[in-house]
């Protein structure tokens, strides 16, 4: 008698919720297309208003979560659960897991900040967070860099937000500074000539602004030559490598002593 009581009360529950599950089911599948084929609409419509590529993924990203919660509550209101006493849950729910993840919530609160104020965008070479790189991709939550050396770098959005960035991709050019020693006995003004002969034979150094060479510095073993040059912002580590180079070399057919070590100093960002 027992079993067959399980029995009556499994088949009674059968005929009660199978229906009810089985259209949570057609409605999961029904409402997946649905998502798929309103963000594919959405992602096109971005593309003909030509939409930042950083704001379009993190809005497409953002609009998937949402339709994917407003789903996820319907198939529930199907099979039967109170829709109602559903969100009182997610409210007491979410505000254990705000307290619980309080870092996550300040890293979506830096991605939409990063979106707003746009201090960089995706293909620009930024440093932050003591990392530098080309940002690759930005999430909700984190932002994706690439090392000159192919590496991945993941930096949270609100630390990235709160901190300092320096973006090398914003302004069309940039200033390449170098400093070069040369030895006590040497003529300031040869030197000067020589270190401009160099700067005048590379055609992707800028004429405006002029260049600059002046004595900097009096070192305990060399007189120290400040040299700064404007060059568009693409063509910053040619010039940098091509100045270090020849300058060397021109220097030494010039016959200025330079003394060993040589010294120059370098910028390492961007």
């Amino acid at each position: 008698m027992e079993l067959q009581k399980w029995v009556d009360k499994g088949y009674q529950l059968t005929i009660d919720y199978a229906p009810k599950v089985l259209m949570a089911i057609v409605i999961w599948i029904v409402g997946a297309f649905v998502i798929k084929y309103i963000l594919k609409g959405i992602a096109k419509a971005m593309d003909k208003a030509n939409y930042d590529i950083s704001l379009r993924k993190f809005l497409l990203d953002l609009i998937s979560w949402i339709l994917k919660i407003v789903l996820i509550i319907v198939v529930l209101g199907t099979v039967g659960v109170e829709t109602t006493s559903f969100a009182a849950i997610i409210a007491a729910a979410g505000l254990a897991i705000g307290l619980a993840l309080q870092g996550s919530l300040a890293n979506f609160a830096g991605g939409v900040l990063i979106m707003i104020f746009k201090p960089f965008k995706v293909g620009d070479y930024i440093k932050a967070q003591g990392e530098a790189g080309t940002v690759k991709e930005i999430d909700i939550f984190t932002t994706k860099l690439t090392t000159p050396d192919n590496k991945e770098i993941i930096i949270p959005n609100g630390s990235l937000s709160n901190g300092n960035i320096t973006n090398f991709s914003t302004e069309d050019t940039r200033r390449v500074d170098l400093t070069f020693g040369v030895g006590y006995d040497s003529d300031i003004k040869r030197t000067k000539e020589v270190i401009l002969s160099v700067i005048k034979s590379n055609n992707l150094i800028l004429q405006e602004p002029a260049p600059a060479i002046n004595v900097s510095e009096l070192a305990d073993s060399s007189i120290n030559f400040f040299t700064r040059v404007w060059v568009k912002k693409e063509d910053f580590w040619d010039v940098h490598f091509y100045l270090i180079e020849q300058t060397k070399e021109a220097l030494d057919a010039a016959g200025i002593d330079i003394p060993y070590p040589h010294s120059v100093e370098i910028q390492k960002e961007g």
